[in-house]
């Protein structure tokens, strides 16, 4: 009797080859061949390593609690880092030594940003990936593919991805992590964002991929035979005409934007047709607008708001990067089911207490860049602090509370649900934290929110605060460098007061796994299933 053969698992074609537009685009080998940059001095390197030493000690809120949590010490690490910087070659060294140092303290808000014009530029594959779960297992489908790339090949927007780089993609999601670490603190919020960096590199808060293409492993659906493609890494300008990429979260929208022209307004609503009715819904992008244009901006969306349907609403905030807070939380009276029963309470921040915090509270006691009523109330605490060790101030509001509880303010009467992830950062955070403190239901895809619980400012920021102060330790950096981190750290209110955003993030009330549909037919399934607990009238709302 003749030996049978085994069956391999899968059957492997020939390697295909993704051929980018013609002159349309630069290489990541030719950006690194081609492009040159002025170097920076020694002297200008070692301004930076000191001044990320002052504002960490002095200001970086997180601080302690990472030191702890995570086992890092970055003040030890900028000191070696000083001591050696005669012997780090080239600029490209010294950025990545800087990178890592901050992205190590797992801090979502606290970032070492290059210099121009470096930080111009971004890499980028022509696709997205995206999870999902069928039989509670992952997938990970190609969701998105840029116009003109892969003509020839079977590759194409609902092919399963099985391997990248010869490593099982699940695996090679995980070690994506240690050769890019993005600060995160939480467990979901560091795959989702491990996720977004296989395809994507801003080069504002990551270095430039070490390989110069990937190699595909992937799936047509319904077939078991493995195709493999390799696709070049590319490098182009930002074009983020506003200058500002807040977060790593931020920097991969632009990706998005550039190849994919994906929605470039913060706002979208529209009513939907479900099985169970018609619903209304609000996908809030980002809360990037300027302070003087806060305001506007939420009348906007209140505006949006009234024109939906009444019967519930479905608000969608997830990948939401964050913003202005003051753009956030004066939507909580709109749509809180507490209120007005119980008037609507913002965040409390509070300080580390430093003499640099309190004497930033002291420039700043007047004004409203610290609060409503400037820096005085954190004043005493810090004083307090000081003399007692206390490790952190008192919390105050930054946002007005008068603003959260205007008189003949408009009400959403009927049932909403509020959809996050593992990206909604910062503000995005605040506004499903209040809402959540004030009676509201969050349906979540991932277990928790990204956990990115602080208010930000810049190295920039603190040098104009002080520039008149006498014996300043601050001083500008050289060729724009960049530093931003959390000065202050977010307490909630409500049943949770006292409760922290960093790290933990907003606990869902229901769970959602994304499906196939929801990646490849716009969130068709998960749009449903919000629209069932809307019409299952378990939901709480607002009394008339």
């Amino acid at each position: 009797m003749g030996k049978t053969r085994a069956r391999p698992a899968a059957r492997r074609r020939q390697c295909e080859e993704a051929r980018p537009p013609r002159g349309r685009f630069k290489t990541l080998c030719d950006f690194n061949s081609r492009m040159r940059f002025k170097e920076l001095k020694f002297s200008e390197r070692a301004c930076i390593v000191e001044q990320a030493m002052v504002v960490l000690e002095n200001f970086h809120i997180n601080l302690p609690r990472k030191r702890a949590a995570y086992a890092v010490d970055p003040l030890r690490q900028l000191s070696l880092l000083r001591q050696r910087l005669s012997s780090v070659d080239t600029d490209r060294a010294f950025h990545r030594e800087m990178t890592h140092i901050f992205n190590s303290l797992h801090d979502q808000h606290a970032m070492y940003t290059v210099p121009p014009p470096l930080s111009k530029w971004i890499a980028w594959l022509p696709f997205t990936v995206e999870v999902c779960y069928e039989a509670n297992h992952p997938v990970y489908l190609v969701t998105k593919v840029a116009k003109g790339w892969f003509a020839g090949t079977a590759f194409r927007k609902g092919v399963e991805v099985a391997a990248w780089n010869g490593v099982p993609i699940e695996r090679a999601v995980e070690v994506a992590g240690d050769q890019n670490p993005l600060g995160a603190g939480n467990r979901a919020s560091q795959l989702a964002l491990r996720l977004l960096t296989l395809t994507a590199r801003p080069f504002v808060v990551l270095p430039p991929p070490d390989e110069e293409w990937v190699i595909v492993g992937y799936r047509i659906p319904g077939s078991r035979t493995l195709h493999e493609i390799r696709v070049s890494w590319m490098v182009s300008r930002c074009q983020d005409s506003s200058d500002r990429i807040s977060s790593s979260a931020a920097g991969f929208q632009n990706i998005r934007k550039l190849l994919f022209a994906s929605q470039k307004k913060n706002v979208l609503a529209k009513p939907i047709e479900t099985k169970y009715g018609t619903f209304g819904y609000l996908r809030i992008f980002n809360f990037e607008v300027s302070e003087s244009e806060s305001g506007d901006f939420v009348k906007q969306v209140i505006s949006k708001i009234k024109g939906l349907p009444k019967d519930g609403l479905i608000i969608d905030i997830r990948a939401n990067p964050g913003g202005r807070t003051h753009a956030s939380e004066p939507l909580l009276p709109v749509i809180s089911p507490d209120y007005p029963r119980r008037p609507v309470e913002p965040q409390r921040l509070y300080f580390r207490n430093t003499p640099l915090a309190l004497k930033l509270c002291q420039i700043l006691r007047n004004g409203q860049i610290l609060g409503p009523q400037g820096g005085r109330p954190w004043i005493e605490s810090i004083e307090r602090g000081l003399q007692t060790g206390a490790e952190y101030s008192a919390g105050f509001p930054f946002t007005d509370p008068k603003a959260c509880n205007l008189k003949d303010q408009f009400r959403y009467l009927g049932p909403v649900i509020m959809v996050t992830d593992a990206l909604t950062r910062s503000a995005a955070e605040f506004l499903a934290a209040g809402f959540q403190d004030h009676g509201g239901m969050v349906l979540g895809i991932d277990l928790t929110t990204a956990g990115a619980g602080g208010q930000v400012k810049t190295h920039s920021d603190f040098v104009s605060y002080f520039h008149k102060a006498a014996d300043s330790p601050l001083k500008s950096l050289p060729h724009k460098a960049e530093f931003r981190l959390p000065f202050r750290r977010s307490q909630r209110v409500g049943l949770r007061s006292g409760a922290e955003i960093e790290d933990f993030g907003v606990k869902r009330n229901y769970e959602y796994r994304m499906t196939r549909t929801d990646l490849l037919k716009d969130n068709r399934d998960l749009l449903e299933h919000a629209a069932g607990l809307l019409a299952s009238g378990k939901l709480p709302v607002q009394q008339a």
